[in-house]
């Protein structure tokens, strides 16, 4: 991807104004600045609102807010309709409670390939951590090792070598393809190919799964997968599982479009009206 190309990161909020507000702040101390910022709120209260304005004055980039009704949990809405707002080519979805090291644009910039995704992974913080790091604007990325190795082994944090370590673009490119374990918490995707198949699906109901399915019909589309261990690695913030009551059904889902070789989502991008 080009040095100077436009990355869109498309950061889905909602009311977790704290955790998003340490998301945030986290990107403003990216090592590059050719990227924008789109939160994609799935219907957050004002203090979600009242707090991104107040950090757009701070900002080194564009800082844009897409805000939504709250009907439920639509993140596939939030998401698709953060894509809608983005102007870049190339899109990485964040969640808003997973924060990035400083060189997280960077690094997805250096690993974006056409006719490729890149899927990042997560570290796992505790309760306990994740309040520190919340309440005291902990820089992540500028930990000493020696603290480092103390929260491993006191299990604040359930990785240590991906935080510690950087591998270069050698030998990511999945011969296999695999859906499982591919999150949209840190998950590139070129926004030609999120149109090809019609964005994330809004048709699933409640939690879960829907992430997986994007993957799957980009798959069916000829997409493939890089695996962005050892380079993308975000820390993600503390918080209780959601409901999962519908999470089986849409597995089940996701398994038939898998064996029907589905690419367009049944109601996504094409519903909201695609901007060229």
């Amino acid at each position: 991807m080009h040095l100077d190309a436009t990355i869109s990161l498309v950061i889905t909020t909602y009311n977790r104004p704290d955790a998003l507000e340490t998301v945030i702040r986290a990107c403003f101390v990216q090592s590059e600045k050719h990227f924008e910022i789109i939160i994609a709120d799935d219907g957050s209260t004002a203090n979600t609102r009242e707090m991104i304005d107040r950090l757009r004055a701070e900002s080194p980039v564009s800082l844009v807010h897409v805000w939504q009704s709250d009907e439920g949990f639509r993140a596939a809405m939030a998401r698709n309709r953060g894509t809608l707002a983005a102007h870049g080519a190339y899109i990485v979805f964040l969640d808003g409670d997973c924060i990035p090291q400083r060189d997280f644009v960077a690094r997805h910039r250096q690993l974006a390939r056409p006719g490729f995704l890149v899927s990042g992974s997560r570290v796992l913080m505790s309760a306990a951590l994740s309040e520190r790091v919340m309440a005291e604007g902990i820089d992540l990325s500028r930990v000493p090792l020696a603290s480092k190795l103390g929260w491993r082994l006191q299990g604040h944090v359930n990785k240590l070598l991906q935080w510690v370590l950087r591998w270069p673009d050698l030998g990511r490119e999945r011969r296999s393809f695999s859906w499982r374990r591919i999150k949209s918490c840190n998950l590139g995707v070129w926004r030609s190919d999120l149109a090809l198949v019609n964005g994330f699906d809004e048709s699933f109901l409640g939690w879960g799964h829907e992430d997986s399915d994007l993957v799957v019909r980009l798959f069916n589309a000829g997409v493939m997968r890089k695996d962005g261990a050892f380079a993308t690695e975000v820390f993600h913030l503390w918080h209780r599982e959601a409901q999962r009551d519908q999470a089986s059904s849409n597995r089940d889902l996701v398994l038939a479009r898998a064996q029907n070789r589905t690419i367009e989502a049944s109601r996504g991008l094409k519903n909201h009206g695609v901007r060229s």
